[in-house]
C-alpha cells in the first residue's frame, strides 16, 4: 500500500472526527499510527509538506499553475489521490492558525529535537522547489521559508545551502551549494562533494523517514550537488 493510500485513509478519518485545526492533525498522525513508527514518519513528512506547502501559497496571496504542476512534481499524486491532497490542503489553508504554528507542531512531529535535522532540511529543500515555479522566489516566500528555517532550527549556513540549489546567489553560488569555503584546496572541495552525494543518495533519505513518493526532492538536490561541483572543477581546471 502506498503512501497515498494510508494518507487517504487518514484524511478521511481526520476530516470526519476532528474540528481540523492544525492541533488535530498532528495529533491524528500519532495516534493513527502510534503502532508503525517508520509509516508514522512517512506520514508526516508528507503531512507536513502539505500544510506548509497550503500556508505558504497562503501567505503569498495567490497560487499559480505553476505553482500547482510543482507540487504534483514534488508529490507524483496518482490522479486517483487528488482529491484527497486537496482537502488536507484546504484544511491548512482555512485553518485560522498561522503558519508559524503549523511549522512548530510540524517540527515536533517530524524533527530530531536537535538543530539542522535532515528531515526538516528536506521539507524546507521541498517547499522551495514549489516557491521557485513560477521563475522566482518572491518577496513574501522568501520571508516565509526564512521564518520556517528558523523555526526548524536551521542555522544560517544550512539555510544558505538549501536556498543556493534554487536561487542564484552570484559568483560564489556553487561553493555556497557545497558548504565549503572559496579557496580550499580541491582534494577538500572533492571531499565534501562526495560526502554530500553520499549523505543526500535516495536510499538515505527513504531511510531517515523520505517516502518514496517524494524521491523528487533527492534526485533534483543531487543534481543541484553535481552541476556546482562541476562548476567549480571547470573554474579551477581553466585558472
Amino acid at each position: 500500500m502506498s503512501i497515498w493510500d494510508r494518507l487517504g485513509e487518514f484524511v478521511t478519518r481526520v476530516s470526519s472526527s476532528t474540528s481540523s485545526g492544525v492541533a488535530d492533525v498532528v495529533e491524528a498522525v500519532r495516534t493513527v499510527f502510534s503502532g508503525d513508527a517508520d509509516l508514522r514518519r512517512r506520514v508526516a513528512f508528507s503531512v507536513a509538506m502539505i500544510a506548509l506547502s497550503a500556508k505558504m501559497a497562503k501567505a503569498d496571496g495567490i497560487v499559480t499553475q505553476d505553482e500547482v504542476r510543482a507540487f504534483q512534481e514534488i508529490f507524483e499524486v496518482p490522479p486517483k489521490e487528488t482529491r484527497n491532497v486537496a482537502r488536507l490542503f484546504d484544511l491548512a489553508q482555512r485553518d485560522v492558525a498561522g503558519f508559524e504554528t503549523y511549522a512548530e507542531r510540524m517540527a515536533q512531529m517530524c524533527g530530531s529535537g536537535h538543530s539542522n535535522c535532515v528531515m526538516l532540511e528536506d521539507i524546507l529543500d521541498g517547499l522551495f522547489h514549489i516557491a521557485k515555479a513560477d521563475g522566482l522566489v518572491h518577496e513574501r516566500e522568501g520571508h516565509f521559508l526564512h521564518r520556517i528555517a528558523e523555526i526548524f532550527r536551521i542555522d544560517e549556513a544550512h539555510y544558505e545551502a538549501i536556498m543556493a540549489r534554487h536561487v542564484n546567489l552570484g559568483a560564489g553560488d556553487p561553493y555556497v551549494v557545497l558548504g565549503i569555503e572559496r579557496g580550499k584546496p580541491f582534494e577538500e572541495v572533492r571531499k565534501r562533494y562526495r560526502k554530500l552525494v553520499s549523505d543526500n543518495h535516495p536510499d538515505r533519505l527513504i531511510a531517515r523517514g523520505l517516502p518514496q513518493e517524494f524521491i523528487k526532492i533527492a534526485t533534483t538536490r543531487v543534481a543541484a550537488i553535481n552541476a556546482a561541483y562541476e562548476m567549480i572543477e571547470r573554474g579551477l581546471r581553466h585558472a
